[in-house]
C-alpha cells in the first residue's frame, strides 16, 4: 500500500511539473503572437507608402501606355506554403499544405515548384510524399521577417528569370480570433498594377529612373511587403494555434491530476484504516493473552 501511495505522489508531482511548462508555453505563444499582430501595422504601413508610389508612378504614364509586366513564357508556377517552426501546434501545417496542393491553378503536365517555408512543413511535406523543391526556415521572432521575405524574393526570382516559371503564389494562415484561422493564397506574379489607384495630383513627381525599371523595383517592393505581412500572420496564426493545443493540454493534465490527487487521498485513507485494523487486531490479542 506505501509503495503504491509513493507511486502515485511521484505521478502527482510529474504531472505538476508538466502542467506548469505548458503554462509557460501557453503564456510564450501568446506574447509572440501579440508581438506578431503589433508588427503588422508598420508593414501595412510600408505597403500603403509603396502602393502610393505606384499611384504616382502611373499618374506620369503617358494615356496610350502601359506599366510593364511580367510576361508569361508558358513556364509553371511556384506555391510558397508558410508553415510552423516549432511543434505543438496541431495540424497548422498539414492545413496549408493540402490547401497549396489540392487545388493546383496549372495543368499537372506543367512544373509546379512547392517553396516550403517552416521545418514542421518540411517534415509534414516529407511525410506525405510531397516534392519539396526549395526549403528554409520560417522565423521565430518578428524581427526575422525582412530577412526571411528577401531569402524568399531570392528564390522566386531566381526561377522566374531562368524560365523556370511563370506564376507565383503565396499560401499561408490568416489568424482568427478563436478559430483555427482562414487559409489565404495570395497571387505575386504576375504582378496586378491594376489594382492600384492612379494618383490625382496637380504637381508630377521628378523621375530620376526608367519607367521600365522604377515599375519593376516598386513590384518587387511591394511583393517584398507582401511577403511580410504573409510571414507575419502565419506566425501570429501558427503562435495561436500553439496556444489552443497548450489549452487543451492544460485541460488533459488537470484532469489527469484531479485524478491523482483523488487517488492518492483515497490511498492514504485506505492505508490509514488499514493501521486501525492493525492496531485494533493487535489490542484484541493482548486483552485475549
Amino acid at each position: 500500500m506505501t509503495g503504491r501511495l509513493a507511486h502515485v505522489e511521484a505521478r502527482i508531482e510529474t504531472v505538476g511539473k508538466l502542467s506548469a511548462v505548458i503554462n509557460a508555453m501557453r503564456g510564450i505563444a501568446a506574447s509572440r503572437a501579440q508581438e506578431a499582430r503589433g508588427h503588422l501595422d508598420s508593414i501595412r504601413t510600408y505597403a500603403e507608402t509603396i502602393g502610393a508610389g505606384i499611384g504616382q508612378a502611373l499618374a506620369c504614364l503617358p494615356q496610350d501606355s502601359a506599366p510593364p509586366a511580367h510576361q508569361d513564357v508558358g513556364g509553371g508556377e511556384g506555391v510558397i506554403i508558410l508553415c510552423a517552426e516549432q511543434g505543438f501546434a496541431g495540424v497548422f501545417s498539414h492545413r496549408a499544405l493540402d490547401a497549396a496542393t489540392l487545388t493546383p491553378r496549372v495543368p499537372s503536365d506543367t512544373r509546379r515548384d512547392l517553396l516550403v517555408v517552416g521545418s514542421r512543413g518540411i517534415g509534414a511535406a516529407e511525410e506525405t510524399g510531397l516534392k519539396v523543391a526549395w526549403s528554409t526556415p520560417m522565423i521565430s521572432h518578428p524581427s526575422q521577417t525582412g530577412a526571411l521575405a528577401g531569402r524568399i524574393i531570392e528564390a522566386i526570382y531566381e526561377r522566374l528569370a531562368s524560365g523556370e516559371i511563370s506564376q507565383v503564389f503565396v499560401v499561408h494562415t490568416v489568424p482568427r480570433p478563436g478559430g483555427t484561422g482562414d487559409i489565404l493564397t495570395k497571387r505575386l506574379v504576375p504582378f496586378d498594377f491594376s489594382r492600384f489607384d492612379v494618383a490625382r495630383e496637380t504637381i508630377e513627381p521628378r523621375l530620376t529612373l526608367p519607367p521600365d525599371r522604377l515599375f519593376t523595383q516598386l513590384a518587387e517592393e511591394y511583393v517584398f511587403a507582401e511577403l511580410s505581412e504573409a510571414v507575419m500572420l502565419s506566425f501570429a496564426a501558427e503562435n495561436e494555434a500553439r496556444i489552443r493545443a497548450m489549452l487543451a493540454a492544460h485541460e488533459n493534465v488537470s484532469q489527469t491530476l484531479e485524478e491523482l490527487i483523488a487517488s492518492s487521498r483515497r490511498l492514504r485513507q485506505e492505508e490509514i484504516t488499514n493501521e486501525i485494523i492493525e492496531l485494533a487486531s493487535g489490542g484484541a490479542q493482548s486483552d485475549f493473552a
